[in-house]
């Protein structure tokens, strides 16, 4: 196994911290409370330290490092189809997408949740309509990753989990490495 140190200490705490958020507003929280909206305030602060981060962080943190392309999708679907085992250091294509759509769903989560408590014209059941939809979806969203990590963790021998846990990614000797 080769390792590769790849994440850094803000991007493992923020991956770990928005999961526990999510999960405690989503399942444990009163929607009503003021933990609820407490949570909600936190998740839209590292979301948007998560986002500067993007840009300003190291190499692996920066969005320009890691943006999906037609091909690298083309090409990770066709390595899942056939069987082989290309393992990406950085986020593969799909797990890229899907970054920037728990970025952008939890983005809006928290602008429609904040909406829903102000007391001017903003708030209402369209705007909580909305919230309840994006957490839906949120749901389905993470199912997706997690399922996904499971699956690429198996398939390319890289226990994607622990890498995002410790910063380092064991890769197996002899792999097909794409940076």
């Amino acid at each position: 196994m080769t390792r590769h140190f790849i994440w850094d200490p803000l991007v493992r705490v923020f991956h770990w911290s928005l999961a526990a958020g999510f999960l405690a507003n989503a399942l444990i929280t009163d929607p009503e409370t003021g933990l609820h909206r407490s949570i909600g305030f936190a998740i839209a602060g590292i979301v948007l330290l998560r986002i500067l981060w993007g840009f300003v962080g190291p190499h692996s943190a920066r969005f320009a490092s890691f943006l999906p392309t037609r091909n690298g999708l083309r090409r990770q679907m066709t390595d899942m189809a056939t069987g082989r085992r290309r393992v990406h250091l950085l986020h593969t294509p799909l797990g890229a997408l899907m970054i920037f759509n728990l970025l952008a769903t939890m983005s809006a989560l928290a602008l429609t949740g904040w909406m829903s408590t102000t007391g001017n014209r903003w708030g209402g059941d369209p705007v909580e309509e909305v919230h309840e939809a994006l957490v839906a979806w949120a749901a389905i969203s993470v199912v997706l990753h997690v399922g996904a990590v499971i699956f690429e963790s198996r398939r390319t021998g890289v226990n994607l989990p622990r890498a995002m846990v410790t910063g380092v990614k064991s890769v197996p000797d002899g792999a097909n490495i794409e940076a």
